[in-house]
């Protein structure tokens, strides 16, 4: 993989650039040291050092709500509602670009999500290393402190510059307003310290304390440990942890009807199986009314079908559905040590 390397104090001038230029999404603080994924309008509001955002950046590829298409019933015209808009993201961390490969994976899969894909495809993603970690963040042990596909730029933060690891053309293109430089030895002896340090960043009290390839089986082990019946005693069912969760990709389609029933929109919505609604059908049967069921069902599809799916565990570390969840709950770290019977 190609790199090059740029001074912080060109930085801005090369992010002012593509601002100018593109439709760039970047990291940005919030109140209370919140930080969030949003367009920028000048190089200060960018902030490389923050420790998670409160969503994670799938928002751009698969949105909240979008329309699949308009129809008119009395000309039984039908027109895709698709509109691609070419955009750059700046400051996506490790654990949410696995969390993107992971729903690339799944959306170019036997039946391809034509409106995921086509909005991927005008998606620029120019990730960075973390210099800091949140205070739920386990990443250090999902195997998601690296990463090494799915980025067109990667930086990594020695000192008085970025390594920039170049994974695309299109990345390579990006930099040309840049003033970069060649990587020397020592920029590359800086880089490999950077990463091996990553390691350390999370907080050793969040560890797990088993080997996660044995995870799965763990879990297969417990499907009817006491552990889920505990724990939704107090769940709300309020789906936050869906919504923060950088590999949820559930959704719902509905029909958005004009009040003169002469047209009317399909929508695509955010959708997740914490959610009461979430398993019924049409006869009215629900097959997870239980919030125990809906408890187990969500981990389970974290640890064991994503896994058996694509390979990979869905869980990225990242400690978004911990700290978004009241109760304290939906702890991914505590329920792994517990049911592996490694709990302090």
């Amino acid at each position: 993989m190609k790199s090059r390397v740029i001074l912080k104090v060109e930085f801005p001038h090369w992010i002012a650039s593509l601002i100018k230029t593109e439709n760039v999404i970047g990291i940005k603080a919030k109140e209370a040291g919140k930080f969030h994924f949003g367009k920028l309008r000048s190089s200060g509001e960018l902030r490389l050092d923050y420790d998670v955002a409160v969503l994670p950046p799938k928002k751009y590829l698969q949105p909240p709500k979008e329309d699949l298409l308009s129809y008119n019933i009395a000309s039984f015209k039908v027109t895709p509602s698709a509109d691609f808009q070419p955009i750059t993201i700046i400051g996506v961390h490790p654990y949410d670009m696995h969390g993107i490969n992971q729903m690339d994976a799944v959306f170019s899969d036997e039946n391809k999500d034509t409106n995921y894909l086509g909005r991927r495809k005008n998606v620029k993603i120019i990730g960075v290393d973390p210099v800091k970690a949140s205070a739920w963040s386990f990443w250090h042990d999902m195997g998601t402190a690296y990463v090494d596909k799915g980025f067109d730029l990667w930086l990594t933060d020695i000192g008085d510059r970025y390594f920039i690891e170049i994974g695309t053309k299109s990345g390579e293109n990006l930099l040309k307003p840049a003033k970069t430089e060649s990587a020397s030895k020592i920029d590359i002896e800086r880089h490999k310290k950077a990463r091996s340090g990553l390691k350390n960043i999370c907080s050793p009290s969040r560890r797990i304390k088993t080997d996660i390839k044995k995870i799965p089986d763990i879990f297969r082990a417990n499907h009817d440990h006491g552990l889920w019946e505990k724990r939704a005693k107090t769940c709300y069912s309020c789906g936050s942890c869906n919504l923060v969760c950088p590999t949820c990709y559930c959704f719902d389609v509905r029909e958005d009807m004009e009040l003169n029933l002469t047209g009317g929109r399909r929508v695509r919505v955010w959708d997740g199986c914490m959610l009461e609604e979430f398993a019924r059908v049409g006869s009215g049967e629900n097959f997870r009314k239980e919030r125990s069921a809906r408890f187990r069902h969500r981990f389970f599809r974290k640890m064991v079908y994503m896994k058996e799916k694509i390979g990979a565990l869905a869980c990225v570390g990242c400690g978004r559905c911990a700290s978004a969840c009241l109760p304290d709950i939906a702890d991914p770290v505590t329920a792994i040590n517990e049911l592996s019977g490694l709990e302090d």
